[in-house]
Parts: structure tokens; C-alpha cells; sequence
């Protein structure tokens, strides 16, 4: 979760933001199953009476009260009301802050002194409400004390005890004090209640509308904190949306900005389907875990730390449900991560191979046709695609299983509590709302554990996720702008020189090339020829910084390229590659491809001299006719010409042309090539070529035999004097053609 988090660390404001408002919303849910308790118990139950301590009191319930407390709590209890008329009314309250202050009349004493208040009155009330009651031990035990006292037998009991001296009445008080001491608090409180309820129905008090308001205030209140908590937890996701998104978009970014700077020793390191993945799949799950993380690995402890100090505060005496809960969910969840864990660590690395498989089978189709290997090339899919989906499938399934496990247990959870809770009730410990806040804060705390299993299956995911962007991010680039970079200037001429240049692939313990040395100077035509492998484009590659020399130095009007900015360098450079790569698009904007804004006129110009103009003439849109992606609805030639002339098109200092002409036809490549010199008479040209037609004009031809130069001259002087070029001119000419090509010219010298 680290691993991922991190990514956003720019937006740790926005963290602290979202954890706060799920704080809010947590305080929110666990605030509801509260006034459930406080509906079925007070508003229900109680007829909406709230507490044993009455707001207004008869003046004869007043004075009966006294007559069973002594002294102190006489005191305490003529403190606590105040006569208005004829009846008593409430001049205490509860408060934290002003103890001790009066406000209104209204004496605010602290939450000791006012617990000690409340339970004298429930005392005293349940006293009077037990003399009140009917039934066979209340009946003899008032048929005993008028008999004692030699009343009549229909002598009210209260005004019996009236008679008694106060000794006797206390005594007799603290022996039903003791009877009462077998009873529980709940039951002595809803005893007092329903004593309140009798004397608001005797003071002529609607206990009806009591009822009714309390619930409908207490409905309104639970309304609102559902509607804030609904407000909360939307606000939450917008902002979780955004922020990942923008994480997403931030990563793409980073990883395309850090794709696009790799010379082609990093591309090499890491296979093009899985660089694609790395900036789809990957940063995708990193936003997805990221939406969760926010909204229900971050909520979930706080539901559940939350729930589970709610419980304790119940006191229910049924906090042990709750250790089996978590016990039986978290048993779950180990199973869950030894059984699937590793396949999901498994499956990006599964889905990188599908996508290197699909994108080799459609780069190849045409030579897996030609070669009637579709059927195994199906094969090779269908294992691909095969092992993913066996391993989703055995992911799918866990979760599957664990689901209605997950549901049993928290079904099993509710009966348990139900069961144990109505034992609770019958027995007089245990409230019915209580239970049914029990029951909620119970699920929630079972749903928090839930839902951290639910993301916890996908965090491993993410996090190969984040490791796979992390190896691209962290991935050191061999080929950067130096510190202080230097720019070539407009009148640069273009003169480039390799001075005794070595060079290895990377993770290669050959050199690829070897002392190599020679410069090519402007208005000059540099060829290089050699059989296949020898080097050739390897060599023109090192120019625009594709690759760096191992030892040596290449070298533009004597200023190491090394030392120049990248940007500048490779503006100065027309590179045409072996393979003509075309974009997406419309062939005015392929061939403008080079240069910013470059003029149509311009653009037309570098195709006439490609020779691209006939077929680009010829579409119904010309230079507005869409290319497909690769260049896909054009040939190979025609690709190779638009290639040619997006290069002249950007009008560069030094023509870099690898083998870029091996697809056209001899005549349209003799054409091309007198029109490109008139075109390039003051730049620098080196062409990397296969066939000697090509290069018979060239004002220099290099040699190159196993990464080495080994010969250099004009063709007339290789011709007569390596045997290298010799070969390979004897492998593409006639005698007659070589005999015209060395002409009268004898004189054979070894040119290195």
C-alpha cells in the first residue's frame, strides 16, 4: 500500500483532507445505531420519557417523596426542584463546564453529583411505585403494617407510613432497599420511568404527543446524520476520483516522458508489450487501488476501532461476540492470502505475456500467413490465454468462496447475539434497542474486516504494479543532456568525425565496432558498405546519440556530440532508418513530421524529390490522404519514399540515410538519388547501403568487415584494391559491369 501511496505523495494535502471527511462520515454510521437504541427504548418503550428524573412534580408526590428519605437526601432533593404554583418543577442540571453557576434558575452541578440525584430518585420512585402496585406480596405487606398500627383495613398505605415515626420509615426503606438490591438497574429504571409517566399523566400532561415529538425529533436528527453521512462519503469518492486519476494521468505521463528519453539500450531492457502494459494495465490498477485505498482502507479502521469502542460502551456483556467475529473473519483471511496471494502477484506478468504474444502475432501476420503457421500461432495464444485464465479463474473462485463464507458469519454472528441477547432481556440486563445497536456496531465492525479483505487481494496486484513503474521510473537513462550542454549554431557546416571509435551493446562482451575512424565532410557523399551484421547500422545509430561509443568520439565540427544538447544535435540530423516508420495521420503531416510548421510548399518539394509525388498525386486526397497506423495501407517502397522525404523536408545539416533505399527499384533510386544531390550538395551525406549501385558515385565508400573498417576510397580504388568490396561487388555485378565500373584505371592500392 506504501508502494502505491507514494505516488501521490504531491497530494498528501488532499490525503489529510480525505481522511478527515472519513472520519466525519465514520462518526456519522456509528452515530445511527445510537438513536435506533434511543427510538425502540425511549421513544418506544418509555412513551418518549427520556430518564427517571421527572421535569414537573404534584406537590403531594413531592412531599411523599420525602417521606422516605433522611436528612442529606431530603436536602439534596428540595435543592433540586423548585415550587412554581402548586406543583414542583426541575432546578438541576447536568453540566461538564458551569458546575456550580446558575443560569435561569436552573443549578448545573456536576455529572457525580447529578448520577447520585437520579439514582435517590429511582430509589425512592421505585419504592412508591412498588407501595402503588397490586399483587400478593405488596397486598400482605400493607395488610401487615395498618394491622400493626391498628388502622382501619381501607387505610391508604402512604398515608399509613405518614404515622410512623422517621426511624421506623428508613428502616422499613432500607429492608426494601435490599429486596432491591436482587434486581437490576434496568429494571429499577424502567420501574422510576413508568412511576414518571403516571405523574405526567396525573399532572395532565399529553403523553401521547410526549411520545410523538421525541420520535419525530429523534427521526429528524437521525435523518440528517444519514444525509450528512450520504454527503460525506459522495464527497469523499469525488475527491478519492480525482486525486487517483490525476495520480494516473501524472504517472502516464511520467512513464511516456521517461520511455520516450531511453536510448535504445533501455528499450532493449524491457520488451515492448511490456512497456505497454507498464503504461496501461499497471497505472491502471495503481488508480483503481488508489480510489479503494482512500475509500475503504482508510474508512475501515476508523468503522472499526470506532464500532468496537461503541460496543464496550454498550455494555452489553457480549464484547466476546465480537473477539469471535474477528477471529473467524481473520482465520478467513489468512486462508485467503496463502491460497490466492501468489496468483495474483502471478497474473500482471501473465497478462504481459498475452500482450507480447498478441502484438507479435499481428506485427508478423504476413509472414505467419505466408509460412502457414497461424494454427501455431493459435496454440501460442490459447497457452497465453489459458494460463490467465486459469489463474483468474482460480482468483474468482476464492473470492467466490469467500463471500458467502464471509455472509455465514455474519448471519452466524446475528443469531449468536440475538440468542444471547434475548436471554439478556429476559433477565432484565439488557435493553431491546441496546441489542439492536449491538447487532449494527457488530456488523460494521465484522463489514470493516470485509472490506479490507476485499482490497486486500487486490493491493498485491498493485503493488507488482507499482514495482513494474517503479523499474521504468527508476531505470537509468545512459543518454542524457550533459550539465552544460552547448548548442550548435545556425552556421554550423556539419563536419562529423569518428575519432577511434569502440563500442559494445549493453550486457555484451564483444565490441560491436572497433577503431572505427574517418570523417565526413560537408557537400560529400559518405557511403558505407559491408555484408550483413558487420556493423554498418549500428555505427550511423551512434550519430544521433541512439547509442553511446564505449571509447572514442564522435565528433560535429570538432565539438563532441557528447557535450551538446540532445534536442539541437538531433535537429541538426535527417535520420532515414532501415525500416520507413510512419504514424498515424495524413501524409502532409508524416512528412512534416521533422519540423514544426513546416510550409506545404516545402513538404511538396521533399516529396517530388523522394519520387513520392506520382503515387501521393494519385489518391483522392493527395497530400490529406490518411495514413494508417505503421503505415499499414501504404507499401514497403512508398513507406521508404515518405520516409526519404520527411528527412529532406526538414532541411537538415547531415543526411543520415541506413540502408534506405533497398525497397525502391534501380530506376526510381537513380532518380531519387540525382535529385537528392542536387538537393543536399551542401550537407553532409552518409549513406548505409547494401547494393554497390547505390553508392558507385559516392566520394567516399567505407568498408566495414566484423565491426572494423577496412578499406576506403572511391569504387574505382576498392574495386581494384580491397578485396572485401571486391567480393561483394562480384556478388552484384557482372564481370563486364565491374570491368566498365574500374575502368582504364590499373592502379591497385590498399586503402585503409
Amino acid at each position: 500500500m506504501i508502494k502505491v501511496l507514494k505516488f501521490a505523495k504531491k497530494s498528501w494535502y488532499i490525503m489529510i483532507l480525505i481522511l478527515l471527511l472519513l472520519f466525519v462520515q465514520a462518526n456519522c454510521d456509528l452515530a445511527l445505531p445510537e438513536y435506533t437504541s434511543d427510538i425502540v427504548d425511549v421513544g418506544i418503550q418509555s412513551k418518549g420519557i427520556e430518564g427517571p428524573v421527572p421535569e414537573r412534580m404534584r406537590e403531594e408526590t413531592f412531599e411523599q417523596m420525602i417521606l422516605f428519605m433522611n436528612q442529606e437526601e431530603e436536602e439534596l432533593f428540595r435543592d433540586g426542584y423548585i415550587k412554581k404554583d402548586t406543583d414542583y418543577e426541575l432546578a438541576i442540571a447536568c453540566e461538564k463546564e458551569d458546575k456550580g453557576s446558575k443560569k435561569d434558575g436552573i443549578t448545573y452541578v456536576s455529572e457525580e453529583e447529578y448520577e447520585r440525584f437520579k439514582q435517590m430518585l429511582i430509589e425512592k420512585e421505585t419504592i412508591l411505585a412498588m407501595l402503588a402496585s397490586e399483587g400478593d406480596e405488596a397486598d400482605a405487606m400493607k395488610t401487615q403494617l395498618i394491622s400493626q398500627m391498628g388502622l382501619p383495613e381501607d387505610t391508604d398505605i402512604l398515608t399509613a407510613f405518614s404515622m410512623l415515626p422517621k426511624e421506623t420509615i428508613l428502616e422499613i426503606c432500607d429492608r426494601i432497599s435490599e429486596k432491591m438490591e436482587d434486581m437490576s438497574d434496568l429494571i429499577g429504571e424502567a420501574t422510576a420511568i413508568a412511576f414518571v409517566s403516571a405523574e405526567y399523566e396525573a399532572l395532565g400532561m399529553d403523553i401521547d404527543k410526549m411520545q410523538m415529538d421525541y420520535l419525530k425529533n429523534k427521526g429528524l436528527q437521525m435523518l440528517g446524520i444519514a444525509i450528512l453521512g450520504m454527503l460525506v462519503s459522495i464527497l469523499v469518492a469525488f475527491i478519492a476520483s480525482r486525486l487517483a486519476a490525476s495520480v494516473a494521468k501524472d504517472l502516464r505521463n511520467k512513464v511516456y516522458k521517461k520511455v520516450v528519453s531511453f536510448s535504445n539500450g533501455e528499450i532493449n531492457q524491457f520488451s515492448t508489450s511490456s512497456l505497454i502494459t507498464r503504461c496501461t494495465n499497471d497505472i491502471q490498477q495503481v488508480q483503481l487501488v488508489l480510489i479503494m485505498i482512500f475509500r475503504i482502507v482508510l474508512f475501515a479502521p476508523i468503522i472499526g476501532i470506532g464500532g468496537i469502542i461503541k460496543v464496550v460502551q454498550t455494555k452489553t456483556h457480549m464484547t466476546w461476540i465480537i473477539a469471535v467475529a474477528v477471529a473467524l473473519v481473520l482465520f478467513l483471511v489468512g486462508i485467503l492470502m496463502i491460497v490466492a496471494m501468489p496468483k495474483f502477484q502471478m497474473m500482471q506478468k501473465l497478462v504481459d505475456r498475452l500482450n507480447l504474444v498478441s502484438r507479435e502475432t499481428l506485427t508478423g501476420i504476413s509472414v505467419i500467413r505466408a509460412f502457414g503457421r497461424e494454427k501455431h500461432e493459435e496454440d501460442r495464444f490459447r497457452d497465453a490465454s489459458t494460463d490467465l485464465m486459469k489463474t483468474q479463474l482460480f482468483t474468482h473462485r476464492t473470492m467466490a468462496f469467500m463471500m458467502p463464507t464471509m455472509m455465514f458469519i455474519m448471519n452466524g454472528i446475528t443469531v449468536l447475539i440475538i440468542w444471547t441477547g434475548a436471554h439478556g432481556i429476559d433477565m432484565g440486563n439488557l435493553q431491546v434497542g441496546d441489542m439492536m445497536a449491538f447487532i449494527t456496531y457488530t456488523m460494521q465492525i465484522v463489514m470493516s474486516f470485509l472490506m479490507i479483505t476485499m482490497v486486500s487481494v487486490m493491493l498485491p496486484r498493485a503493488a507488482v504494479s507499482a514495482v513494474r513503474i517503479d523499474e521504468v521510473l527508476n531505470t537509468e537513462t545512459r543518454i542524457n543532456n550533459p550539465e552544460s550542454s552547448k548548442k550548435l549554431e545556425k552556421d554550423t557546416k556539419g563536419v562529423v568525425s569518428f575519432e577511434h571509435v569502440f563500442f559494445a551493446y549493453p550486457n555484451s562482451k564483444e565490441d560491436a565496432l572497433e577503431d572505427i575512424d574517418f570523417t565526413a565532410n560537408p557537400g560529400e557523399t559518405t557511403a558505407i558498405i559491408g555484408s550483413t551484421g558487420c556493423g554498418k547500422s549500428t555505427l550511423v545509430q551512434l550519430l544521433p546519440r541512439l547509442y553511446d561509443v564505449k571509447e572514442g568520439a564522435v565528433k560535429i565540427d570538432g565539438v563532441d556530440i557528447r557535450q551538446l544538447d540532445l534536442a539541437s544535435l538531433r535537429d541538426m540530423i535527417g535520420y532515414v532508418p532501415q525500416k520507413g516508420i510512419l504514424f498515424s495521420g495524413t501524409i502532409k503531416s508524416n512528412i512534416g513530421f521533422g519540423r514544426k510548421d513546416v510550409p506545404l510548399e516545402q513538404i511538396e518539394e521533399a516529396a517530388e524529390i523522394a519520387q513520392a509525388s506520382e503515387f501521393i498525386m494519385a489518391k483522392q486526397d493527395t497530400f490529406e490522404e490518411h495514413i494508417a497506423q505503421g503505415g499499414g495501407n501504404v507499401s514497403g517502397g512508398q513507406k521508404q519514399r515518405l520516409s526519404i522525404a520527411r528527412a529532406i523536408a526538414k532541411q537538415p545539416k547531415i543526411y543520415v540515410f541506413d540502408d534506405s533505399f533497398s525497397a525502391l527499384d534501380y530506376k526510381t533510386d537513380q532518380i531519387l538519388r540525382k535529385a537528392l544531390n542536387e538537393k543536399t550538395k551542401d550537407a553532409t551525406v552518409i549513406i548505409v547501403a547494401q547494393r554497390i549501385s547505390t553508392i558507385l558515385h559516392a566520394d567516399k565508400i567505407l568498408v566495414l568487415d566484423d565491426g572494423k573498417i577496412v578499406g576506403e576510397g572511391t569504387h574505382k580504388e576498392l574495386l581494384a584494391g580491397n578485396e572485401v568490396y571486391r567480393q561483394i561487388a562480384a556478388s552484384q555485378l557482372s564481370e563486364a559491369e565491374m570491368n566498365a565500373s574500374a575502368g582504364k584505371d590499373t592502379n591497385k592500392k590498399e586503402v585503409r
